[in-house]
């Protein structure tokens, strides 16, 4: 299993998210970083343990409000050993294939902003990753992007907005109801858990289950994830 830091870019800088409430995202203060600016907290984390991949939302894309491309194309610049994974409210998959000849990083393909128009074309696209997000009401998006293993491309987050930040542990319910659906329909893509992470001990839960990797940000900046834990599982 891989475990992948995260950070949450809104304003150019990165912000402390919580449950999904993003209005209320703030500039992270961390003791991994002089400041809250994108190349001092991947640095910060990178001081921890040699990441491999690091997952990159832009917060300003996905609602509407704006786009980091500057500071996203400032990490690529600065560390360019890291695979970055990057969620800026792609559905288009013109926009997917051109991040992709751009090489800023592999478009994560939010279910919150599909239409049922866009499913399968932006599913399609060769490299994407779809992010399966849900909320405390439940999954958000269309039904036939959460329900439609076929269509799913090789890696797959599933994503608990309402546990993000919360310390409420993996949703280990979510994985497995997602696990077995792909199972069922002859889909076997690599899950990746997202929200709720507290330390050392869910990253072996989620391990024995099979996950592929669990993203994860307040875990690390809070040192719950020390540079021990994080080695090994970087």
């Amino acid at each position: 299993m891989q475990l992948i830091p995260v950070v949450d870019l809104k304003g150019g800088v990165v912000v402390r998210a919580h449950r999904g409430e993003r209005e209320a995202y703030r500039p992270i203060v961390t003791p991994l970083s002089p400041s809250a600016r994108p190349r001092d907290v991947v640095a910060g984390l990178l001081s921890l343990a040699p990441f491999r991949t690091l997952y990159v939302a832009d917060i300003d894309a996905i609602t509407g409000a704006g786009r980091n491309d500057d500071a996203i194309a400032e990490l690529v610049r600065a560390f360019p050993g890291l695979d970055l994974w990057v969620d800026a409210g792609e559905r288009d998959p013109a926009q997917i294939v051109a991040r992709a000849r751009s090489r800023l990083g592999t478009s994560i393909v939010g279910t919150e902003v599909l239409g049922e128009a866009d499913v399968e074309a932006a599913l399609a696209v060769d490299g994407v990753i779809l992010s399966l997000d849900h909320d405390a009401a439940g999954p958000r998006g269309p039904a036939r992007a959460h329900r439609d293993a076929r269509l799913w491309p090789a890696r797959v987050i599933v994503m608990t907005l309402a546990r993000v930040g919360s310390g409420e542990g993996p949703d280990m319910a979510a994985l497995e109801r997602t696990g077995r659906l792909a199972e069922g329909q002859g889909a076997a893509p690599a899950l990746y858990a997202a929200g709720g992470v507290r330390g050392p001990a869910d990253l072996e839960a989620l391990a024995r289950a099979g996950v592929a990797g669990a993203l994860v940000a307040s875990a690390l900046h809070d040192g719950r994830i020390d540079a021990e834990s994080a080695r090994r599982w970087a």
